[in-house]
């Protein structure tokens, strides 16, 4: 019997909210980012499930949103491995600026290419498919192995570093994936099969209430 893949974006952050480029940079949860997280918190304890272990990066609001969901389930100091290989994209030279002014700098083509395209990276940074080039490594290296052992794993990371692993996952294309954005603190239920592909997918939450 294999295990069960719980997946989660972090909660709104600060930048979210000033619409800002985040990347690797650091900001908080916002308190309707809280908020999220205890909601997916709270959808995953009346699914029922108690993880063995989670994953998340080694940025604040993966990592917070992490121990709300995990205080939700009743499992408070669960064992929780942190690892910059689950980080957000990295936006280079975008990061720290308001998306908006990005625009006004580049145009409004050139900033939705670097956003959206799955291979065209903004200066300095990464694009999807650089992102998947860590984050698929790790997750066939640590995070697989363990749910086809049995075993249940919460992930709590990022919108970009999540939509690499969806896209395996899911087995889109490059062009699909461009259309998938995920929902802050709306947990993913996954459940593989002995050879590692999807026997089901389950997202817990209202999705309409996604942004």
């Amino acid at each position: 019997m294999t295990g069960t893949l719980v997946l989660v974006r972090h909660g709104q952050s600060d930048w979210n909210l000033k619409n800002l480029f985040t990347g690797w940079r650091d900001p908080d949860l916002t308190d309707l980012g809280v908020q999220e997280a205890n909601a997916g918190g709270k959808a995953l304890a009346d699914y029922g499930i108690k993880f063995d272990i989670a994953f998340t990066s080694v940025l604040t609001r993966a990592q917070k949103t992490c121990n709300i969901i995990l205080e939700n389930v009743g499992q408070t100091g669960l064992e929780t491995i942190k690892d910059e290989a689950l980080n957000e994209r990295d936006y280079g030279d975008l990061s720290g600026l308001n998306k908006d002014d990005a625009r006004a700098k580049w145009g409004e083509e050139q900033v939705h290419i670097w956003r959206r395209s799955y291979d065209i990276p903004p200066p300095g940074g990464e694009s999807l498919r650089d992102t998947g080039a860590r984050v698929w490594p790790y997750y066939l290296t640590e995070i697989l192995p363990r749910v086809l052992r049995g075993e249940k794993v919460l992930v709590a990371a990022h919108g970009n570093s999540l939509r690499s692993l969806v896209m395996v996952l899911d087995k889109l294309t490059k062009e699909q994936i461009l259309n998938v954005n995920l929902a802050t603190g709306v947990p993913m239920v996954y459940k593989l099969n002995a050879d590692s592909t999807v026997a089901s997918k389950e997202v817990l939450g209202d999705m309409s209430a996604a942004h």
